[in-house]
This record gives structure tokens, sequence and C-alpha cells, in this order.
């Protein structure tokens, strides 16, 4: 059919539209167009702009048959109070059919502090457990074969000594290096941005970063250096398109840091993974996973001149929405994460996590993590949704929306480009404004009812308060601090003195990869807040100034 016909033929359409609209008006303030045809796709260029799975520019997905061959990952985001309680929680997962796991870390842990450390008081174990030396990993890993599982660590600052406290219980198990999967967060520049757990200044910790990648490039081969995540700045009310505008923004930085540091691309880039959030408009997750494929696949070619498939392959790991899950009637929660998880999948993601219907409420119960796994298991073997390669492809408004997205992104890429890049946008306070912006337009848009949450601002009945809730006792935070006081006991006090020492000397020392230095501490069983220390003295403390 030719263009003339198809215009013809719309409106024709668009005249029996208006005679039903007549009678019954539709929803105001969509944001699509009613119908999406051939006349709405600028450029349909297949190969340009498609192309097939497993092919460049992978908007497709990354794999040749995706799921077919495999399904994605399916981690559950866990740790709570002490190692051993977690330790317990992960076992749990793996017999229940997770395929990896996912490490949640407390306050403490997650800005360098000790839980003995006043600082520390009040927040051990609450959101996440807490490690503060590799007795406690030790812990955390009991009986759990690191040589099988794919293990993911939400930690950004202090990434290097968690990942060095995991290779030590790795070594211990007799568990080869080159056999090590899976991925630290160490996303810094989100931090800065939209989250707020840093600890040093943007330069040393870009250093740390791509001594990370330097490192595992030589010795943890298949490990994710980094995992450059935009879910959290979805979290803080970013739209879709600037959620991988930010993070891809980042994930530039984070090249060219390494690049500057002499790294070759095609050396690190392939090990390079992202962290998108999963939101309830099913369609427009799909193409926004498919437009940030595309984005990175460009950049990485055009920009960086990478010439190795992997390193232009745009990988990553999802997790369901945890800001779209409602404390009212948190059953409806289900729901929400059934649709953020077919989004997912229809996307092409390659690991997922499924958040469970009470942590709106609280930390998950046992009883609702396996109900969210559940979820994940329902769509892979029971849905078809993960039985074509890229089902939605083809679709006039899947592809429309997958080059909006994409034209949206850009946009925001080329200001972030003009300002100076993404640590330069951030210092300004131009990321953190938009997302703030965006965050206020929706809270406003639901407060006027422009935007219904089912069981919030409509659909609300009276109800019980929540029963069952899983809580933290406080007593956590008096066990770890007599856990840490028997490690100084019988640790050798002056083996640790010693390697702090080498540790700060190495980080004085600019061009020094700091990777093995802060490994040997970790090996005799230097503290997370130790080791932290040190480099908090040399490095200082980050301190945002926003020009507003």
């Amino acid at each position: 059919m030719s263009d003339e016909s198809i215009k013809a033929k719309q409106m024709a359409y668009d005249a029996k539209v208006d005679k039903v609209i007549a009678k019954n008006p539709e929803r105001k303030n969509l944001p699509y167009n009613r119908l999406y045809t051939p006349l709405d796709l600028e450029n349909s260029d297949y190969e340009h702009k498609l192309g097939f799975p497993g092919d460049y520019p992978y908007t497709r997905g990354v794999q040749p048959t995706m799921y077919r061959g495999r399904f994605w990952t399916m981690r559950m985001y866990a740790g709570f109070s002490t190692a051993e309680e977690s330790n317990k929680r992960y076992r749990y997962l793996i017999e229940s059919g997770a395929t990896g796991l996912s490490c949640a870390f407390d306050l403490p842990t997650q800005i360098g502090y000790d839980s003995d450390d006043a600082i520390a008081e009040g927040e051990v174990g609450k959101v996440g457990v807490a490690i503060d030396s590799l007795a406690d990993m030790e812990i955390l890993f009991s009986g759990i074969d690191l040589g099988k599982v794919s293990t993911s660590m939400t930690i950004n600052a202090p990434a290097s000594v968690l990942l060095a406290m995991y290779i030590a219980v790795a070594e211990k198990q007799g568990v080869a290096l080159e056999q090590l999967k899976g991925t630290i967060q160490n996303d810094i520049l989100k931090e800065y941005a939209a989250r707020g757990t840093y600890i040093f200044p943007p330069k040393p910790s870009m250093r740390l970063i791509t001594n990370i990648f330097e490192y595992c490039s030589k010795n943890v081969p298949k490990w994710n250096t980094i995992s450059i995540s935009g879910y959290h700045i979805r979290e803080a009310g970013s739209t879709a398109a600037q959620e991988i505008a930010f993070t891809i923004a980042d994930g530039i930085a984070y090249v060219e840091a390494a690049i500057k540091a002499g790294l070759n691309v095609d050396d690190f880039a392939g090990r390079l993974s992202f962290f998108w959030n999963a939101h309830n408009n099913v369609l427009e997750e799909v193409a926004k996973f498919r437009a940030s494929r595309r984005i990175w696949a460009r950049i990485m070619k055009e920009r960086f001149g990478a010439t190795n498939p992997k390193s232009m392959m745009l990988r990553f790991h999802t997790q369901t929405a945890g800001s779209m899950l409602t404390a009212q009637q948190p059953a409806n929660n289900i729901v929400r994460v059934a649709l953020q998880t077919a989004a997912a999948v229809l996307g092409g993601t390659q690991s997922l996590h499924t958040n469970s219907q009470d942590e709106a409420l609280a930390l998950p119960t046992e009883d609702s993590v396996r109900v969210a796994l559940r979820t994940q298991q329902i769509v892979a073997y029971e849905s078809g949704l993960a039985d074509v390669v890229d089902p939605l492809g083809g679709s006039y408004f899947i592809e429309a929306l997958t080059d909006k997205i994409e034209q949206e992104a850009m946009a925001y890429i080329e200001k972030i480009d003009e300002l100076g890049g993404a640590v330069v946008a951030i210092e300004k306070g131009y990321i953190q404004r938009e997302i703030q912006e965006s965050a206020y337009k929706w809270q406003m848009e639901v407060e006027s009812k422009q935007r219904i949450i089912v069981g919030v601002n409509q659909f609300q009945i009276q109800e019980k308060a929540a029963e069952g809730l899983l809580r933290v006792d406080s007593s956590v935070g008096e066990l770890q601090k007599q856990k840490l006081a028997d490690l100084h006991a019988k640790r050798d006090k002056e083996a640790v003195k010693a390697k702090l020492a080498m540790l700060e000397k190495a980080a004085g020392e600019e061009e020094t990869n700091l990777m093995p230095f802060i490994l040997e501490a970790v090996k005799v069983y230097a503290t997370l807040g130790e080791i932290c220390g040190v480099l908090r003295k040399v490095f200082g403390e980050y301190e945002a100034h926003v020009s507003l």
C-alpha cells in the first residue's frame, strides 16, 4: 500500500472517529497518538534501525536466540540483619529456583563505616546485610559455591572493598577467579545525582572505578565491573527518556575515564553492564529498552571506535519499580510487578529482580519473596512471552515510540556533552533539576487525579493495619559490635597495620592500581571502615555544592 493510499484511508478513519467521539469522548491527556501506521515511521531502513537479534545495532536484542535457549537470570534482591540471617535467605532462594543472587547491604556498609561506628547507630542491618570484614563475607556465602552462582552486589562507593572480599572468599573456596561471574554496581555518578551514598570526590572515585576495570580485565574476566544504573534515577522521578539519557551519559564518562587512564576500549567495554527500571507502562518500557541498546551501540562504535561486537552490546539487569509499589492495598502490587516483569522480558533483559508485594511497608517476608520469584517463573514457563525474540518488533507503535524515546534521550545526551559531560552536568545541578522537575510534574498529576494510581487516589477502601511484616531487631547492631570486638582481638594487628600503611602509600600515587592493595588488606581482616578510613584520609570526602 502506498503512502498516498494510507493517507486516504487515514482521512476516512478520522471521519469515523469524529462521529464516535461526539457520542463517547476519549480520555483526556493521553500521551500517544490514537493510532500508528507506517506513516509514523520516519526511517524504515530495517538494517540501519533494527537489524537482527545479536547484530548491530542490537535494537532487537543482544543474543540471536534470546530466551529460546536460556532464560534471563532470575535474581532476588536480598540481604538484611546479619550475614547468618542473609545466608539462610540466599539458600532458600536457590532452593526455590533463583538462578542468581543479588546482595543488598545496609547503609553503614554502603557508605564505608563499620557497625561499631557512632554514625552507624540504629541503621545496622536495617535495609540490607551488615558486612564489616572478610569474616562476615565468609559467613554470607557459607555453603554457596561461588564458582556456580552469579552474584550481583548493589554497592557503589566501597565497591572495590566488597569485590575484594568476594574474591577472597572465592580463593578460600578454591574457586579460580576466571570462573567468577557476577556484577558490582560501582556506579558513583548516579549517587551524586540521585541517590546519595557517596564517600569520595569524583576524581578519586573515578580512579577506583577504572582500577576495577583494569584489575578485572586481567584477573576476573567474566565479572561485570560496573552496572551503570538508571534504576535510581527513575526512582527519583525521571521520565523513561531521562532514565536512559542520564545513565548513558554516565556510561560515556566512565568509558572516557578508562581510556584516559590508558585502557583500550575493547579490553574493558565488553564487561560494562546497565541497570534499568521497569515501570507500569508496559509498551513505553519495551520501547525504552530497545532504544537504549541502539543508542549505546552507536555511541560505542561511532564515538569511541569500538570494534569488538561485545563492546557495543548494551546488556542490562532490570528491577521492577519500587516507587510504583503502594502501601495501600499491597496485594495489588503483585499485578503491578507482573506487568513490569512482562515489560522487562518483552524488552530483552539479561537478568531480572522482581519486587515483593510488601516492600512498600517493610523488607519482604519469605512468602512474598516466593510469590515475586514465581512471577518470573510463570512469565518464563507459562506466558509464551519468552518464546519469540523481540515479539513486539515491527509494531508501528513500538517502532515509533522507540524512535521517539531515542530522539528525546539523544537531545539530553547532546545537552550534557555541551555542558562538558556528566560530571560537570552533575556539579552544575543540571541532571538533578531535570529529575526534580519530572518528579514534581508526576506528583501534581497524581494529586489532580490526572494520573490514577489504583488504591491511592481512586478505588480506595478501608484497610486494616498490615500484619506479619518482617522487622529487623535492634539487637543486630549489638551483635555486630561484639563480632567486631572478637575480630579485633584475634587478628594479626601488625599485619593489618602494615597492609593499611601500604594502601595509604599507594593511594597517594595516582598511577597505582589500588585493587591489589585493597585485596591484601581484606585478606588480613582489615575492616571495611578501616580501609575506607585510609582512603578518606588521602582522598577526602565529597560535599555536594550544587549551583541551582
